[in-house]
């Protein structure tokens, strides 16, 4: 993206996102031999200097091809981008400064050249001003980069200009979740079931899928097997549309379980943190809001099984033991 106006100014602006290449891949066009191209386009294929030998037909390249277009931003992701001032006149320009600013929905975030060491004393002709910048995207929506160049002219005096990128910040997962309350007077847990969608157009790799408790609750991943490996292997790649179901078990402080009304306003669980890598290793990183259950409904009295023999003969009694809680009364 580049802007300057010739008429009036010294200095032109040039402003690049910085994002890793791609994989180019070949053009994947093949026939049969008895077809009246014959071996024609087979051939052509295997000569693509793309392809990898051997798998011709797989689309899979083996050089990185330069992004040809801004790309997708997703939230959670870090946007990178080159800026260049560069004084394409005959004159010196004095006092030159950049500045850049994101303004988002709600908020203006400055970048860069809001530091004295920003300003560059002169840019002689044909010089350039730089500055590299790097931003997690943390909302949706439409995003501006505003650029502000300042500079002394030797004919016009001070002079400003200012440049605006539009762009779209993409939502990169769907989350949803469940929460299922144990019917257990004496743990009294809570179970997140927490389904995690990719909804990008490529293939993702979750690092990371944990769940941050509130103060109220212990939590206890239930995502491993006896061997302490994720059950989803030890690379989880997510392919687009695609997801994965994520448990947890949150057990109540003992603090909350000794007493039944603040057991029942323990709604407040915590917050999922997802961090992700795509296919090119570019990461991202994604927390949800603090997660609330709905307050559990006891009733006005609470039955469970304390104690219960493990075998059972027919026809023959049997010792159990249980407990009844009033819990109407503790509502008063």
């Amino acid at each position: 993206m580049e802007g300057r106006d010739t008429n009036e100014h010294l200095l032109a602006l040039k402003v690049m996102r910085l994002t890793r290449p791609t994989l180019c891949s070949p053009a994947i066009v093949t026939s049969d031999s008895k077809d009246l191209p014959g071996n024609l386009l087979n051939n052509d294929l295997k000569n693509d200097i793309t392809s990898v030998p051997g798998i011709e037909t797989l689309a899979a390249g083996q050089f990185l091809l330069l992004p040809q277009s801004f790309g997708n931003i997703y939230l959670g992701e870090t946007f990178s981008s080159y800026i260049c001032v560069h004084n394409y006149s005959s004159q010196v320009a004095k006092h030159v400064s950049v500045k850049a600013d994101l303004q988002t929905s709600s908020q203006r975030i400055p970048l860069s050249g809001h530091q004295m060491e920003s300003v560059a004393a002169e840019l002689h002709p044909q010089d350039i001003l730089d500055d590299i910048i790097h931003h997690e995207v943390r909302e949706v929506g439409t995003h501006i980069l505003v650029c502000e160049v300042n500079y002394m002219s030797p004919t016009q005096g001070q002079l400003t200009f200012r440049k605006f990128f539009k762009f779209q910040v993409l939502k990169p997962l769907d989350v949803k979740w469940k929460f299922y309350n144990a019917e257990d007077v004496i743990s009294d847990e809570v179970y997140l079931e927490a389904q995690v969608q990719n909804i990008t157009t490529s293939p993702i790799c979750l690092e990371k899928v944990s769940l941050e408790s509130s103060h109220l609750f212990n939590v206890t991943a239930l995502n491993t097997t006896m061997d302490e490996e994720s059950v989803f292997g030890h690379v989880n790649v997510l392919q687009p549309q695609a997801s994965r179901q994520f448990l947890y078990c949150l057990a109540p402080q003992a603090s909350l379980t000794s007493d039944l009304r603040l057991l029942t306003g323990a709604t407040n669980i915590g917050k999922l943190d997802i961090v992700w890598r795509s296919n090119l290793g570019e990461r991202g990183r994604l927390q949800t809001s603090q997660l609330q259950r709905m307050a559990p409904d006891y009733g006005d009295i609470r039955l469970s099984i304390q104690e219960l023999p493990n075998i059972i003969h027919l026809e023959e009694a049997f010792t159990f033991t249980c407990r009844i809680i009033n819990a109407w009364k503790l509502y008063l």
